[in-house]
Order: C-alpha cells, then sequence, then structure tokens
C-alpha cells in the first residue's frame, strides 16, 4: 500500500491517466462556451464578483464548463442563478439537471445544466472550497473576449449592416 502524501495536487493531475475526456465535436463545443460564457456575461451582470470560467473539456467527461462566480448576498446569488436559468433553460431550451443550494441559507448554489455547471458561493464558500486550485489544471477562458449570448442567440441574429 502507498501512503505518499498526494497533498497540494490538482484533481486534475490526481485522476491523469484515467479515460477522462470524452470527444465533443466543434459544435458541441461551441455551443456548450456559448452557454458558459452566457451565464458569466449574466452574473456580470448582476454584479457577481470574480467570474471564472474554467474549460473542463481535456480533464473530465462529466461536464465541459465551470461558472465561478462570488455573490454578496443570499438575494444576488438566487438572482443570478434564476437569470441563468431564465436565459438557459426557459429561451434557450437547455435542460437543467440540478439545482443544489437553492432553498438553503449556505454559501453554494450549484445549478446543473449537463454540459455548464454555474456555482454561485458567499465570499467564504469560495474562500472555502476553492474550485480554481481543486481544478488548477483547467484552462480559464477569457469570457468578456467573447460575444454575450448563446449560439443559437448568435445564429439567429442578422449578419450584416441593416438599412
Amino acid at each position: 500500500m502507498n501512503t505518499t502524501s498526494r497533498t497540494g495536487e490538482t484533481l486534475a493531475a490526481l485522476s491523469a491517466g484515467l479515460s477522462s475526456a470524452a470527444p465533443r465535436t466543434p459544435a458541441l463545443y461551441e455551443s456548450s462556451l456559448a452557454n458558459a460564457v452566457t451565464a458569466a456575461h449574466i452574473a456580470d451582470q448582476l454584479r457577481g464578483q470574480n467570474i471564472v470560467v474554467l474549460d473542463l473539456t481535456h480533464i473530465t467527461s462529466i461536464v465541459d464548463f465551470f461558472v465561478i462566480a462570488t455573490g454578496t448576498s443570499q438575494r444576488q446569488m438566487h438572482a443570478i442563478a434564476d437569470e441563468v436559468n431564465r436565459k438557459l433553460k426557459h429561451e434557450d431550451g437547455n435542460r437543467r439537471i440540478s439545482i443544489e443550494g437553492y432553498r438553503t441559507e449556505g454559501n453554494w448554489i450549484l445549478v446543473d445544466y449537463g454540459d455548464v455547471v454555474l456555482h454561485v458561493f458567499t465570499p467564504e464558500g469560495r474562500s472555502l472550497y476553492n474550485l480554481e486550485q481543486l481544478w488548477a489544471d483547467a484552462p480559464r477562458i477569457d469570457w468578456q473576449q467573447h460575444p454575450s449570448g448563446t449560439l443559437a442567440d448568435r445564429q439567429a441574429a442578422p449578419s450584416g449592416p441593416t438599412a
């Protein structure tokens, strides 16, 4: 039995060598990325803090992107989760698989859309769970450089100048 300490290793490093990442088509990747960017923009519009989008596509097959944000109050955390849900589920037809922590006074709301998981934390909860460190091998997406709106929104938008 190996009792070597693995303190400080990331979850991605610990699972290296396992068959983790599933192949994704470019269209599926773009759709998932658009959903993640939309969630990040919504969190930003509702004054979420320290918004991070992690690309997990090469690390795990269970999710494509994490969107992580900090809310300063329960009301703000709920507003972010509600608005992302309104946009992704009701307007764009994405299926919400699960929501956790919404009905409690906890420090974390998790909303799972399958390809994208939204994490909205209190400052204390974010520090405690430290997902960015746990998934430190995941590349960060510069979501502010991507256009807001889901892929369906962008495909439906008129192209070219209108007269």
